[in-house]
């Protein structure tokens, strides 16, 4: 059992052995060689697992200070270090075990250190690391590159411009290693050493603004790793269906949370087509819908995905529950122990057709859900705050009562998209923006009950979308939503003084959701939005766009 009481048929390899063997489950780690990235807290060390899935080789994180035992657990083939906020010299700053480099070099397990990740191989391994020079650099510079580096033999470049972000530097190298580039301030940037292929970086060459960054990481390992480039979605595919053979039996029945996005929907249709009608999907109604959102997701569900699929509306219960709540993440833990409880009843209704209960609760869970409601039970994440408990991870019950099959767990948003489209499921709706389970309840800040903020958000929502497809602009935008904001202000509407609300609106462009950068809309298009929402909704009298990035802000505003 986990530690939330319930047996999990799908884990992201942070259980125990003990705990996977109990369901004789398994993990795409045993399929894959698995690059493992040590996380000590950076912004960007999901960025850097997508990245490596992006070549084409399987990666998985943990945290900084994880065990070896925990480590070899997973037969890593190669590990990174990620960057974080920590300084080395402090005490109690995370680091890997003391043994952790004699068995890299023990396995040939190549080893690559990034920021605070190569900070911590200058120093573990005997070297200095000082204060930066200039107190540290950061942004966008460029770097000279050192000839002879194997570590750049395949770029032609030497003076790329890369994302550095630093405070402390390498000052003495360890025995063994050799400079490879620098910054124009003198900065050590790059070290290796090639015998015992231990590499470091000292900028990001995972984000968009390092020039060849993906060119590099791929080069480290493909050919210096010698990985082979093996993942992908149709493999993870007949996995999972295989998976889901094994785990439930041939008279048992599971139960889905269709929530009319796109992870729990591809999550359904895979695992209806593995047990056909012994799959039974469950659209919660909870009143946190968008506008005609209920109607027109059941209309999907059984004319284009034919889908079996039960309707249950559960507003009352849920408006009664969040009534003058306005903590974001007690909203979320509220609207997520309230989806259990309509899971369980309608399990008991089954019980009654069927002669036996169902045990297996299907959700669409996604690899960031996991990683921003860390420390989720079991995962030992320290070093990366909790960004936010989703509803379907830190948000459930310690009394699950079911089983839980999250095919997606270990995946990102753009993989789900692509096993979608190999099952078939309409373009249409895999180019759906993502909508959160707790829908308007974190898109409504304070109290969702209080007024009318429920009818203001869902007309202000549909217009502002409804005019981003009449500008041909949704295919171009990752998600975008409305925003009520709670306070008024003043205004002047028909020659009258108004005291009215203020609503805002977000848009982000952004591939696997880790990170996000606001969409630019033209004035025009802001100018049309503007007037139709303060035209149409008589309660609302000003409009404010949302021009934050993540980081530093999440995507939803709560």
């Amino acid at each position: 059992m986990s530690a939330n009481g319930s047996t999990t048929v799908f884990t992201n390899g942070d259980a125990p052995a003990s705990k996977k063997q109990k369901t004789g489950a398994s993990s795409l780690h045993d399929d894959h060689q698995c690059v493992l990235v040590l996380d000590y807290g950076s912004q960007y060390t999901q960025l850097i697992c997508r990245r490596i899935r992006e070549i084409g080789a399987f990666s998985m994180m943990f945290p900084g200070d994880a065990s070896m035992e925990r480590i070899k657990s997973v037969n890593p083939k190669v590990v990174i270090l990620s960057g974080g906020p920590n300084s080395v010299h402090v005490e109690g700053s995370p680091r890997v075990p003391e043994d952790f480099f004699g068995y890299c070099q023990q396995n040939s397990i190549p080893v690559l250190g990034i920021c605070y990740g190569m900070q911590l191989i200058v120093q573990m391994l005997g070297g200095v690391v000082g204060s930066g020079v200039a107190g540290g650099e950061y942004g966008r510079m460029p770097i000279l590159i050192q000839p002879g580096s194997r570590l750049y033999s395949f770029q032609d470049n030497t003076q790329p411009n890369v994302w550095m972000s630093h405070g402390d530097e390498a000052t003495q190298l360890p025995e063994g290693f050799k400079v490879v580039a620098k910054s124009e301030q003198g900065a050590v940037v790059a070290i290796e050493d090639q015998a015992r292929r231990i590499f470091g970086l000292q900028y990001h060459p995972e984000v968009a603004h390092t020039e060849q960054g993906t060119d590099t990481l791929r080069h480290f390992l493909l050919d210096i790793a010698g990985l082979t480039a093996d993942w992908s979605m149709a493999e993870v595919l007949e996995t999972q269906l295989k998976l889901i053979k094994e785990q439930v039996g041939p008279t048992q029945h599971a139960i889905c949370a269709l929530s009319g996005g796109v992870d729990s929907t591809v999550a359904a249709t895979l695992v209806h087509k593995v047990l056909g009608e012994r799959l039974h999907c469950v659209f919660v109604d909870h009143g946190l819908l968008r506008y005609k959102e209920g109607e027109r997701v059941m209309e999907m569900f059984t004319q284009h995905l034919h889908l079996p699929v039960t309707k249950v509306d559960h507003k009352d219960v849920m408006l009664a529950k969040l009534k003058g709540v306005t903590d974001p993440e007690r909203k979320r833990k509220i609207i997520g122990a309230e989806f259990i409880e309509v899971f369980k009843a309608f399990a008991n209704n089954m019980e009654k057709e069927l002669g036996h209960k169902p045990t297996f609760l299907v959700q669409g869970t996604l690899y960031p859900d996991v990683i921003e409601s860390c420390p989720p039970p079991g995962s030992g994440q320290k070093h990366s705050h909790t960004i936010k408990s989703h509803h379907n991870v830190g948000g459930l019950p310690k009394d699950l009562q079911f089983s839980l099959i999250e095919p997606f767990r270990e995946l990102f948003k753009d993989e789900v998209r692509a096993i979608g489209r190999l099952l078939g499921v309409p373009e249409t709706f895999i180019k759906r923006h993502p909508f959160p389970g707790p829908g308007m309840g974190v898109r409504i800040l304070g109290d969702v009950t209080e007024g009318d903020r429920l009818e203001v958000l869902c007309m202000v929502d549909e217009i502002y979308i409804n005019a981003i497809k009449e500008f041909g602009l949704y295919d171009e935008i990752w998600q975008a939503f409305a925003v009520f904001l709670p306070i008024k202000s003043v205004g002047v509407q028909g020659d009258q003084r108004t005291h009215s609300h203020v609503v805002g609106l977000r848009a982000v462009c952004s591939s696997d959701g880790m990170t996000a950068d606001w969409y630019p809309f033209t004035p025009e298009f802001l100018r049309t939005v503007s007037a139709r929402i303060c035209n149409q909704v008589r309660s609302v009298n000003r409009v404010v766009y949302d021009i934050t990035s993540k980081p530093p802000s999440t995507i939803e505003w709560e």
